[in-house]
């Protein structure tokens, strides 16, 4: 587990102002990790940290040659257009460019004066996804969310009997995950209708959200090498915010015996930073099975785990409709945290490697949609309407149950606590358009 270090200090300041505002998502105590160009330009593409309401362009620092070293090889690594190299070069490389980073921008830094030359303002740049994903595990790891979804699809047995001894997961499709800004087509599938006894194609009318985080894997394993989990989170690089969108009638037509399939295959949406779990150091709480629940079998367990292998990320959801945005309104549908999760970061690599699979550079784990307790902290329309029962009551007398043609959906991250700097992931938003 990653250990508290000067990077963390909640009295550092830095001399790009923006990053001093308490309610930024970037102070220095930050530092996350994005690929940028800037907009209107054919620029290529390369790494940026995100600092206040700028950005350190990665390329320009290690064309000065600012920073030696591991640092000057990790920053040489995130000049390129994706972050894979940077990923694949590990955690001591991560850190070094890290601690380089924060002591180039805290108040008073000799570097300041070069360094300044290297920033780009947010509000110039363009996104593109950070890595290369070869590939994509969804997993499953909210127990709320799959007790809440088990009743609407298996009234008489919600929950599976092997879901608290082991991370479900999926394999996803890698080629349809877009940045933040995604704008996509409402899917077209096979449904069957209430009452029918043969199926129709269509486009789905009950199109879902799923509240999700994303997990980057940075150094890999090799093929038939298990990853222990007391070594699991020094392959993970970071984590982002996930949006899963889900055609519920197309998946429930075909999910059984195999899973989803054309319903999570058309759109996920992912934000353009990536919050390193050095950032996220000071915000872990200590991974707890309610009484009674099984505890995780010997492969899924470890003291560490079980004393700070949770996060306390603190999640909304956020509604924009053609007549919200027009008035300049939001509907906020969604509050909860990464804390209640099932399945921690750490168990999610030890069991997806415990066969000999190997991870690679760039690819991602989703969390599975990650409700809380009770349903006002439930992450997907489908449970916080009961499956379309009982539509939401949106401030401009709206309803909605399922997502409409033009609905964009926001995810916002943050993490804050009292003897702690405020760090936060930015948005993640995506747009439905007609089929």
């Amino acid at each position: 587990m990653v250990q508290l270090n000067e990077t963390h200090d909640p009295a550092l300041r830095s001399w790009v102002d923006s990053a001093n505002y308490p309610d930024t998502d970037f102070p220095i105590q930050n530092l996350p990790f994005a690929v940028f160009r800037r907009k209107g330009s054919s620029e290529a593409f390369r790494g940026g940290v995100a600092i206040g309401d700028q950005i350190v362009d990665l390329a320009a620092v290690s064309a000065a040659g600012l920073f030696d070293g591991a640092a000057g090889e990790a920053v040489a690594a995130a000049a390129q257009g994706k972050l894979n190299a940077l990923m694949a070069l590990g955690q001591p490389a991560w850190r070094a460019l890290r601690l380089a980073l924060s002591r180039a921008l805290r108040d008073g830094a000799a570097q300041q004066p070069r360094l300044q030359a290297c920033l780009v303002p947010q509000v110039e740049a363009q996104y593109d996804v950070p890595a290369r994903i070869g590939d994509y595990t969804d997993f499953y790891t909210s127990v709320h969310h799959a007790t809440n979804i088990g009743r609407l699809f298996r009234p008489d047995n919600p929950l599976m009997p092997n879901y608290k001894w082991v991370p479900i997961g999926y394999h996803g499709r890698s080629s349809s995950i877009a940045v933040s800004g995604q704008v996509f087509r409402r899917p077209v599938g096979q449904t069957l209708p209430a009452g029918a006894t043969q199926p129709v194609t269509g486009p789905s009318q009950r199109l879902d959200i799923e509240l999700e985080l994303g997990i980057f894997i940075g150094s890999g394993n090799s093929l038939g090498e298990p990853v222990a989990i007391e070594q699991a989170e020094d392959h993970v690089f970071g984590i982002c915010l996930l949006n899963d969108w889900s055609a519920r009638d197309i998946q429930a037509w075909e999910y059984q015996p195999l899973g989803p399939f054309m319903s999570k295959n058309f759109a996920t949406t992912i934000s353009p930073w990536i919050v390193t779990l050095d950032a996220l150091a000071p915000y872990r709480v200590p991974f707890q099975r309610p009484e009674g629940d099984p505890q995780p079998l010997p492969y899924l367990d470890s003291e560490a785990n079980r004393r700070e292998g949770s996060l306390d990320i603190q999640l909304q959801v956020d509604l924009l409709t053609p007549r919200l945005r027009e008035a300049g309104s939001v509907a906020t549908i969604c509050r909860t945290s990464y804390r209640h999760a099932y399945w921690t970061v750490a168990q999610m690599v030890a069991h997806h490697t415990v066969n000999g699979c190997n991870l690679q550079p760039g690819d991602l784990f989703g969390s599975g949609t990650l409700s809380g307790p009770t349903l006002d902290q439930a992450g997907a329309l489908i449970e916080l309407t009961s499956g379309g029962k009982q539509p939401l009551q949106l401030p401009d007398g709206e309803t909605r149950t399922f997502l409409q043609d033009g609905d964009s959906v926001i995810i916002r991250g943050w993490c804050k606590k009292p003897g702690a700097a405020r760090i936060g992931f930015g948005q993640c938003m995506g747009t439905v358009t007609a089929p």
